[in-house]
């Protein structure tokens, strides 16, 4: 029975003397402590972050450009056409036949006098030995009736032969004569069908077209093919007619070619002196010397010619600003305030805008980035623009170098 007792003295004996930890009330405060001042510091931190002016208030952050000082010159763009300096289309003239042989293509060069096509001529060649033949059988006529005639006229003195019998005679010489002259123009005209069946190069040059293949039946006047020559080209021109005066010979003229990139300068060769009637334009053309062939005939030019003297001008990036009616609206920026301006332009070129130095004078502080949401009056804070680098000859689409030169008049 005293086991029990011991067991249960054992297990529940030391209850009453566990020892309690002192530390754990001081642990659990200091960390509310804490907790309270990280809490407390966080909401101070936020509180002072908050941004209590209003956002309309606040300066707002653009980019803009010192103006720089230029000069500016008035000019007119015109849309040419580059030429050769002589083009023909080769193919027959008097004959209707079948093509036997086209012996060049697109770009072949040739030779003045050079075969370049042939035609199944078997019809002219024979019309042309039957009239030769006609024209020998004419001619002998023609001698026989000459020789009677004289020897009739020698009897005429004797009185054998009636004057009457002579002038028959000497009538039918003649008419012999003159049917004689008649053959030999219809045996000229055969032989130019004869040689219009094979087809020369008119000139030293390239093949540009060709239209025709073997087998094809061709009419007079159809082009087997053209022969072009670039040695030199032209660059022509349909003006407004009010530009008569602009567009005097040797004017200095630029020229942008769509079709290789190129640009040239050359002055102007000649000028129509009438204007078309129809259209009521001036014909003007500038010869370009190629002799390594390098622009392509029948494209496009785009041709700028100067007008009056250079001027000075401010000039600003085209896209500072809004163009219209001749005008361009811009923001300035004047003690830390931007102003909104609508400024009469002096004309655009590449990518510039150029106005008087009396209407914007160089140095002024001009919004080129963030003017989409700025209003007249409003406070900025202006950022000054780094150097935009020019763009490579490689950069497809790049915009063009700044600077003066040959204006666009607005």
């Amino acid at each position: 029975m005293a086991a029990p007792s011991r067991v249960g003295s054992h297990l529940f004996g030391n209850r009453g003397g566990r020892k309690h930890d002192s530390r754990a009330p001081f642990v659990i405060g200091a960390a509310s402590v804490c907790a309270v001042v990280l809490i407390v510091l966080l909401s101070l931190r936020a509180t002072h972050r908050v941004n209590r002016v209003p956002l309309e208030a606040a300066p707002r952050p653009v980019t803009v450009i010192a103006a720089p000082s230029s000069t500016y010159r008035d000019s007119r763009t015109y849309v040419g056409a580059v030429r050769p300096w002589v083009e023909a289309s080769v193919g027959p003239q008097y004959v209707s036949a079948y093509v036997l042989t086209v012996l060049v293509r697109p770009g072949d060069v040739v030779k003045e006098g050079q075969t370049l096509a042939t035609l199944d001529c078997s019809t002219p060649n024979a019309a042309s030995r039957a009239l030769r033949m006609e024209a020998r059988a004419v001619d002998a006529r023609r001698r026989a009736a000459e020789d009677e005639a004289t020897r009739i006229a020698s009897m005429l003195d004797g009185g054998f032969v009636a004057p009457n019998d002579v002038e028959q005679k000497s009538a039918v010489s003649l008419s012999d004569q003159a049917q004689l002259l008649k053959t030999e123009a219809n045996v000229l005209k055969s032989s130019l069908d004869v040689r219009d069946c094979v087809l020369r190069a008119p000139f030293d040059g390239e093949i540009g077209i060709r239209s025709f293949d073997p087998g094809a039946f061709v009419h007079p006047g159809d082009a087997i093919v053209s022969v072009v020559d670039r040695d030199t080209v032209r660059i022509v021109v349909d003006a407004p007619e009010k530009d008569f005066e602009a567009l005097a010979p040797s004017t200095p003229v630029e020229a942008d070619l769509l079709a290789t990139g190129g640009h040239l300068e050359a002055p102007i060769s000649r000028r129509s002196p009438r204007a078309d009637p129809r259209t009521r334009t001036v014909h003007f053309e500038v010869d370009v010397r190629d002799p390594e062939r390098r622009y392509p005939t029948e494209t496009t030019a785009i041709v700028h010619v100067g007008v009056g003297q250079p001027v000075p001008a401010t000039e600003v990036p085209i896209y500072a600003a809004t163009q219209g009616e001749g005008k361009a609206k811009l923001f300035v920026v004047v003690d830390g305030v931007a102003h909104e301006r609508n400024l009469p332009l002096l004309g655009e070129v590449g990518g510039g805008l150029f106005f008087g130095p009396q209407t914007l004078p160089a140095g002024t502080l001009v919004v080129t980035e963030g003017r989409a949401l700025l209003s007249d009056g409003e406070k900025v804070q202006a950022h000054l623009e780094t150097e935009r680098p020019e763009p490579g000859p490689g950069d497809a689409g790049a915009p063009a170098p700044r600077g003066g030169g040959y204006g666009r008049s607005l």
